[in-house]
C-alpha cells in the first residue's frame, strides 16, 4: 500500500467525537441498530471485567481496571444521550445491565449446576433471570434519564450519575440486596481511591458516572468540546491529590501476629462424612493445635458440624488448647439446634474468658442460607445442603484480643459497607481490624475469588482498617489499612499464611456518616437531583 493511499484511508476514518455522536443517535431500522446493540453488549461486558480482569492475556489477571469501567460508562451515556424516546433508553439500559450482570456473576452456574445438581438449561435460565430482574433497576434509570435530563451538559451528566446511583442503591437494599460488581470497585487502585475514605464505594460510583457522562456529552457536542473533555480529565486527575482524611483517635495498637488457614477442602466433598468432613476435622485440628502466632483463624464452616456432632472430646480439646497461654483462635462453625434454629457462626477462643465468644452471620445468602418465600420449590431442585439460618444482629461486639478489636464478617457480608460501618458509631469501641472468613469454593477456581478480594480491599480503604481473610480456597490474604495486599497464599492450595497485621484507630469521614445515617445521605442526594430535574422540566 502506498503512502498516499494510506493517508487517504486514514483521513476518511471518523473521529472519536463523531463516533460517539453516531452511536448516540437513534438509528433507522437497519443493520446499524444491530451494531448499536453489539456496542452496548460489549460495553456491559467491559464493565463487568473492570472489577477484576478475568483473563490471563492482555492485562494483569484478577486486577481491577478502572479505565475499562469508565469507558463502558462513556459509551452507555453517549448512546442514551442520542435516544429519542424513553422506551428505547430503557431498553438500552436494561440490555447493558443484563450483559454487565451476567458477565459479573456467571459463576453462579457452578454452584447451582456443578455442586447443586440443577440441570444445565435451568441453571443458565436462572442466572439470566436473576440478571434480567436486577437489570430492571438500570432500565428504569436509563429511561428516566432520556425523559428527564436537561439540555445543558453538566446538569445532564449530574442527572445521569444520580439515576445510576439510585439503581445501584436499589441493588444494595431491595430484596435482601446483591450489589456484587458495582462500578466503584474498579477504582480501588486508581486515581479515585482517596475518595473512598470520604464517600465510600457508592460515592465513587456516582463520581465515575458523572465524569463519564460529562465526557461523553462533551465529545458529542463537537470539536470545540475537546477543551471541556480535557477539563473533565483534569478534574479526575485532581482527585488523586485529595488529602487523606484526618484520623483523630487513640494511638494504634501494637502489631498482631496471625495464622490464616486455607484447607482447600473440595466443595463436592465438604459435607461428605467419610471424606471432606473427616479431612477438615483432621487438618484444621492439627493446624489449630500447632499454630505459634497470637491469633489463628479458620475459615467459614471450617468445622462443618455442630459442636455436639463432633467426635467425642474434639471440641473440649480445642477449648482447652486456648484456655491458657498467649494465643487465641477464631473458628468458623455452625451453631444452634433444631428447636432454636441454626446460625452460620464463628466461635472465638482465648484465655481467661468465662464463655466462648460467638459471632452470628447477619446478612444471609438467598437460597443458600435462607429460602425466600415462594421459592422452596426451586431449592428442592438442587442438592446443596441448604438451611433456613437465623440472622445475627447488625453491629455485634468485636473480639477483643491483645489490644485489638477484631470485627468479624462472614463470606459476602463485607459487600455491605454500611452494615460494617454500624460498628463505628462509638469511636472508643470501633474495630481496629476486620476479619473476613469465607468459603468461595462453591464457585470454583474463577474470577469470583478476585472479585471478592477487591471488595475486601475497598472496605479497608473506606474505613482505613486492615482486613485479614481466611478462606477455604482463596483469597487468603492480609490487607493493610490502605487497601494493599501485604501477604497472600496461593489460591486453591492447602496451607497456612503467617504474618503480622497492624491495627488502626481513628474514624474516616465515611465511617462517621455511614455509622449514623447509613445510605440515607446518598439516597437523599440522588433523589434531590432527580426531583430538581423533574421540577425544572415541568416548568
Amino acid at each position: 500500500m502506498s503512502k498516499d493511499s494510506l493517508h487517504s484511508m486514514v483521513s476518511h476514518l471518523p473521529t472519536l467525537p463523531a463516533l460517539l455522536q453516531h452511536w448516540g443517535q437513534k438509528p433507522p431500522r437497519s443493520r446499524l441498530s444491530n451494531f448499536q446493540i453489539a456496542i452496548i453488549l460489549i460495553a456491559g461486558c467491559a464493565h463487568a471485567f473492570s472489577m477484576a480482569w478475568p483473563f490471563s492475556w492482555g492485562l494483569v489477571q484478577g486486577q481491577p481496571v478502572w479505565w475499562l469501567q469508565f469507558s463502558a460508562m462513556v459509551v452507555l451515556a453517549a448512546q442514551l444521550a442520542g435516544c429519542r424516546s424513553w422506551q428505547r433508553g430503557a431498553w438500552l439500559g436494561g440490555l447493558f445491565a443484563t450483559a454487565m450482570l451476567c458477565s459479573t456473576f456467571w459463576w453462579l452456574y457452578i454452584s447451582m449446576h456443578v455442586y447443586g445438581g440443577l440441570a444445565a438449561p435451568l441453571t443458565v435460565l436462572a442466572v439470566l433471570l436473576l440478571a434480567g430482574f436486577l437489570a430492571l433497576y438500570y432500565a428504569v434509570a436509563a429511561g428516566l434519564f432520556v425523559r428527564l435530563a436537561p439540555a445543558r451538559r453538566a446538569p445532564r451528566a449530574l442527572v445521569f450519575a444520580a439515576l445510576w446511583l439510585l439503581a445501584e442503591l436499589a441493588r444494595v437494599q431491595l430484596f435482601t440486596g446483591f450489589p456484587w460488581g458495582e462500578g466503584g470497585y474498579a477504582y480501588v487502585d486508581s486515581w479515585a481511591r482517596p475518595l473512598a475514605a470520604w464517600v465510600g464505594v457508592h460515592g465513587l460510583t456516582f463520581v465515575a458516572a458523572f465524569l463519564a457522562a460529562l465526557l461523553a456529552l462533551s465529545l458529542r457536542a463537537g470539536k470545540t468540546a475537546w477543551l471541556a473533555a480535557l477539563g473533565v480529565l483534569l478534574l479526575g486527575a485532581a482527585l488523586a491529590w485529595l488529602p487523606a482524611p484526618g484520623m483523630a483517635g487513640n494511638p494504634n495498637p501494637p502489631p498482631l501476629s496471625v495464622t490464616l488457614l486455607q484447607g482447600n477442602i473440595a466443595q463436592g466433598e465438604k459435607f461428605n462424612p467419610s471424606t471432606g468432613i473427616a479431612d477438615a476435622l483432621r487438618w484444621y485440628g492439627e493446624q489449630l493445635r500447632d499454630a505459634k502466632t497470637a491469633l489463628v483463624v479458620a475459615p467459614e464452616t471450617a468445622l462443618p458440624l455442630l459442636p455436639e456432632q463432633l467426635p467425642e472430646g474434639y471440641w473440649q480439646a480445642l477449648q482447652a488448647r486456648f484456655a491458657a497461654g498467649k494465643q487465641a483462635a477464631l473458628v468458623g462453625i455452625p451453631l444452634g439446634s433444631f428447636d432454636t434454629g441454626y446460625t452460620n457462626s464463628v466461635v472465638g477462643l482465648k484465655p481467661g474468658q468465662a464463655a466462648p465468644y460467638t459471632y452470628h452471620k447477619h446478612h444471609l445468602v438467598p437460597f443458600g442460607e435462607f429460602v425466600p418465600a415462594g421459592f422452596r420449590w426451586f431449592t428442592q431442585l438442587m442438592q446443596i445442603p441448604l438451611g433456613d439460618f437465623n440472622r445475627g444482629e447488625v453491629a455485634q461486639a468485636s473480639f477483643d484480643w491483645q489490644g485489638q478489636r477484631l470485627a468479624l464478617n462472614i463470606c459476602y457480608e463485607d459487600l455491605f459497607g454500611e452494615e460494617l460501618g454500624a460498628r463505628f458509631l462509638d469511636a472508643a469501641q470501633a474495630p481496629t481490624v476486620f476479619v473476613n472468613m469465607s468459603n468461595i469454593g462453591w464457585f470454583g477456581n474463577t474470577v469470583a475469588i478476585d472479585q471478592h478480594l477487591q471488595i475486601s480491599r475497598m472496605r479497608a480503604l473506606e474505613f482505613a482498617r486492615p482486613m485479614v481473610r481466611a478462606t477455604n480456597t482463596g483469597a487468603t490474604v492480609i490487607i493493610d489499612h490502605q487497601g494493599q495486599v501485604t501477604h497472600a497464599l496461593a489460591r486453591h492450595t492447602r496451607g497456612a499464611l503467617v504474618g503480622e497485621v497492624q491495627g488502626r484507630s481513628g474514624i474516616t469521614p465515611y465511617a462517621w456518616w455511614v455509622s449514623r445515617y447509613g445510605l440515607t445521605p446518598l439516597w437523599a442526594l440522588a433523589l434531590a437531583v432527580v426531583g430538581l430535574a423533574l421540577l425544572t422540566r415541568r416548568r
